[in-house]
């Protein structure tokens, strides 16, 4: 599906019905990697997931005017007037959670945020990169030229993760168009706002995330007076997809908060 903003085309995935949730994906992917971990840890009903590609990613085309990622909260903020003007729950993986921020601390339809595995302003402690778990076949569902990658992003490594990485990131990382990229990125910092929205928050990350670290995570309760907090033993920078049970759950929880508000009632 499209949506005209302006001078920009967002291509977007949806399915189901209910409270509006959108999902945002990290940064050189598309949105069919956030979509793969979503759909199989989220209820099967009672929620439309509204699933973009996010500017130089995917099949979204975004206009020149666009140079900044403060420009690309303004656009996802359109988008949301646009396709899901009342209450919506935002959710935002990595560089999606960085965007997720922004969005939330401007537009006060978001009702419910959740925060995965989220960069911010600058990184700060990162741990090492070692694997949690290494199945000697994991590499057997990948072409040689794709295993230093996955290694690079998942700690979780079992022919399970090697599939979602071939069928669910991979795709996404040969469409990512790094001239707008780097454009965007040149203009990294984004104004989350002075004033927190006061709306239930997940905030999640792994212990051995070696690309975000999870100590910034951790300062982030702080600016979220109604935030719950998890850091995962087992998971990386890949998270969503090495604990999908415990996800789930996590998941469960933050939408029976925003539940409990009335929102989308």
């Amino acid at each position: 599906m499209e949506c005209r903003v302006g001078g920009s085309s967002i291509h977007y995935a949806e399915h189901g019905a209910g409270l509006p949730l959108v999902a945002l994906h990290g940064a050189g992917v598309d949105h069919r990697e956030i979509e793969a971990a979503l759909e199989s840890v989220l209820p099967p009903s009672g929620y439309r997931r509204i699933y973009p590609d996010l500017p130089g990613m995917g099949r979204t085309r975004v206009a020149d005017s666009i140079a900044s990622n403060e420009g690309v909260v303004a656009l996802l903020g359109a988008f949301l007037d646009e396709i899901a003007p009342g209450p919506v729950l935002l959710l935002g993986h990595s560089y999606g959670g960085y965007l997720a921020r922004g969005v939330a601390g401007r537009r006060p339809q978001v009702c419910g945020l959740a925060l995965l595995c989220p960069v911010g302003q600058a990184a700060g402690d990162i741990p090492p990169e070692i694997a949690v778990s290494s199945d000697p076949h994991a590499h057997d569902e990948l072409a040689p030229v794709d295993r230093a990658g996955f290694d690079a992003y998942f700690v979780v490594r079992t022919p399970e993760t090697a599939q979602r990485y071939r069928d669910a990131v991979l795709p996404g990382i040969q469409l990512a168009d790094e001239q707008v990229l780097g454009r965007l990125f040149a203009g990294w910092r984004i104004d989350t706002g002075d004033v927190a929205p006061a709306v239930p928050v997940l905030i999640a990350a792994g212990r051995g995330d070696s690309t975000a670290g999870f100590t910034d995570a951790i300062d982030l309760l702080a600016d979220y007076p109604r935030a719950a907090l998890a850091i995962m033993r087992g998971a990386g920078h890949a998270l969503p997809h090495e604990r999908p049970g415990l996800l789930r759950a996590l998941i469960g929880d933050w939408l029976d908060q925003v539940a409990r508000t009335g929102a989308g009632s």
